[in-house]
């Protein structure tokens, strides 16, 4: 069972680099001058496999009749754009890589869970650790504010945060999101580690549960990483669409409204006055 089993989850050794310093946030300890080796090994195999997918997909690319993978990899391109295109814009093209290599770079780095990583300590599923998926969600964070800013102007996306009924929540609303995004998912792969640490647990307690435990780990890892993780590599994927999509939310309205009163205008400024 040993080779099927992970190390108690939760545990992330920090690697100090300039001594023990962090940022006492209350709720959190925000330590600025370390890194966890265990995480940055994880999300290095994650991207060089995803790279490696990648280079390989893109070197069986092929004119005319397209081969099954092709095919298949095609159909999920264009169900992408199609998600883009309903919930942002026609031309916000540059949304397409931002949300295909997030949704495969993470669903590659939950399906590598599949493999025994309990035979060393620094290769864990990288999700697992809430710094990985946080800094996922402040990138998708920031790209999305400054495409706000883009399209609506630095006024107009001020002006945004102002809107009724009730302004503060507004900006809270806006602030929980990388939060909400980067929790949903560390949440969730972390439940699927915590599950096969205890079934691995079993034979401790009552040794006949031996064989019972050795298939309870495999089939749940197989539901948890090919199901679970899919998902949530797909949720991750889609919430990053929608976020740009509210990112211009109400937007064709103001400019409607403001060609308009532009119009009204210009209506004005070429009807000749009259006199009573």
């Amino acid at each position: 069972m040993r080779y099927l089993a992970e190390a108690a989850p939760g545990t992330h050794p920090l690697t100090p680099i300039c001594g023990d310093q962090y940022l006492n946030l209350l709720v959190v300890k925000f330590y600025y001058c370390a890194f966890t080796l265990d995480t940055l090994v994880s999300s290095a195999l994650a991207i060089a496999v995803t790279l490696g997918i990648a280079f390989f997909v893109a070197s069986r690319l092929t004119p005319g009749v397209p081969g099954k993978l092709q095919m298949v990899l095609e159909f999920l391109v264009s169900y992408v754009r199609g998600l883009i295109r309903e919930t942002v814009t026609e031309d916000a093209t540059f949304i397409l890589p931002i949300a295909a290599t997030i949704g495969l770079y993470i669903l590659v780095a939950n399906w590598l869970d599949f493999f025994p990583l309990g035979f060393t300590s620094i290769l864990k599923p990288a999700n697992s650790d809430l710094n990985q998926t946080l800094a996922m969600a402040i990138v998708v964070f920031i790209i999305v504010e400054a495409y706000a800013i883009r399209v609506r102007g630095l006024g107009g996306y001020l002006r945004h945060f102002m809107r009724p009924p009730f302004p503060p929540l507004t900006i809270i609303e806006e602030i929980v999101k990388p939060i909400t995004l980067s929790l949903r998912l560390f949440g969730n792969i972390f439940a699927g580690l915590l599950m096969v640490y205890l079934l691995t647990l079993l034979p401790s307690a009552f040794a006949w549960t031996t064989p019972i435990s050795a298939v309870g780990v495999a089939v749940w890892k197989a539901f948890d990483v090919f199901f679970v993780g899919t998902i949530q590599a797909f949720i991750f994927m889609l919430l990053t669409i929608i976020y740009f999509g509210q990112a211009r939310e109400g937007l064709e309205e103001e400019m409607g409204r403001g060609h308009a009163a532009a119009a009204r205008q210009e209506e004005r400024a070429t009807t000749p006055a009259t006199t009573s």
